[in-house]
């Protein structure tokens, strides 16, 4: 049986501010935008190429503090052309580092190790680490 993770929710205080810099800054599809009347609102999105998607929204959400979520991580195979985008886009993101060493070799030498970060509106952490392979 598989066990996928779909959905992770994300803690913000304007789902609009947010939804604009998911959608228009890192990209993210908007997979749907519904407004529950009464109820609350939730927007999914989804990483370009990814099985699971995010979920803003209010009153029908998990409540947690906005810029609560730490750790989330994102994975491309070219994470060059990753910090470019994101600085095009304009998201306030870190240099390349190099986080640890592998213990043996690899195809591209930031596979593993290299990763960038950024943080949404809210503070939500967010990292971006290069696996060009996986074996």
């Amino acid at each position: 049986m598989n066990w996928t993770l779909e959905v992770v929710v994300v803690p913000v205080s304007d789902v609009d501010r947010a939804k604009s810099f998911y959608a228009e800054r890192l990209g993210f599809a908007v997979d749907h935008d519904t407004d529950l009347g009464g109820l609350g609102r939730i927007v999914q999105l989804t990483p370009p190429g990814s099985g699971c998607s995010i979920v803003l929204g209010r009153g029908v959400v998990p409540e947690m503090p906005p810029g609560s979520l730490k750790g989330l991580q994102l994975v491309v195979p070219d994470l060059e052309k990753a910090h470019a985008e994101l600085v095009e886009r304009g998201v306030a993101v870190s240099e390349i580092q190099v986080v640890g060493q592998n213990p043996g070799p690899v195809p591209q030498p930031l596979d593993n190790v290299g990763f960038v970060f950024f943080t949404d509106p809210d503070g939500n952490a967010w990292a971006v680490q290069q696996i060009s392979s996986r074996a």
